[in-house]
């Protein structure tokens, strides 16, 4: 039965979620000068000279995988879709290496949450760190401007976007995504 209380509560959970809308616009971190790109890559562009550390904190240059063909893909430890995605991205890494296939992840998060995440649910390729707490952004730069994960984004042998694609893979979805470039 609906009454006073219900009405109350449900009118501080609307408040707070309009009010959590707001605060999310207004407090996003501005990108780092030091990791800024000028514009938003389209197909075709060539991918800029781009690093990230990897979970142990080396530097990484995406450049290290030129001559393959190369999907990025920016997931989240907290994104259910992410973390449902990440195994067939796994078993699909270890089919198609042979063919000069590689798989990059760039975690939307921090060094522990991916940590923690890794440990649970190990993956057999590279994941760089891209954590929004310290003003990074790089999947906005590679086209992501509705901010969704996972988003991933498919770079050829010679360093030029190829493909993206917001949402995440099911087997079907991936192998006919990759397919005309295989």
């Amino acid at each position: 039965m609906f009454n006073r209380t219900n009405a109350l509560i449900l009118l501080v959970a609307i408040a707070g979620a309009i009010g959590g809308f707001l605060a999310g616009g207004w407090l996003k971190p501005l990108p780092s000068p030091a990791h800024a790109i000028p514009h938003m890559l389209k197909i075709g562009d060539a991918v800029p000279p781009v690093q990230r550390p990897d979970i142990d904190g080396t530097p990484r240059a995406l450049a290290e995988w030129r001559g393959k063909l190369v999907l990025v893909n920016f997931w989240a430890s907290w994104c259910g879709p992410c973390r449902e995605e990440m195994p067939l991205l796994d078993k699909t890494q270890q089919r198609l290496a042979a063919k000069g296939f590689q798989i990059v992840g760039i975690a939307s998060d921090s060094v522990a949450s991916t940590r923690s995440f890794l440990d649970a649910v190990p993956v057999h390729y590279p994941i760089l760190i891209d954590d929004p707490a310290r003003g990074e952004g790089l999947s906005e730069t590679f086209g992501n401007d509705r901010d969704v994960l996972p988003y991933s984004v498919l770079i050829g042998a010679d360093g030029r976007i190829l493909a993206r694609r917001a949402g995440n893979f099911t087997e079907a979805k991936l192998d006919a995504w990759l397919a005309p470039y295989l």
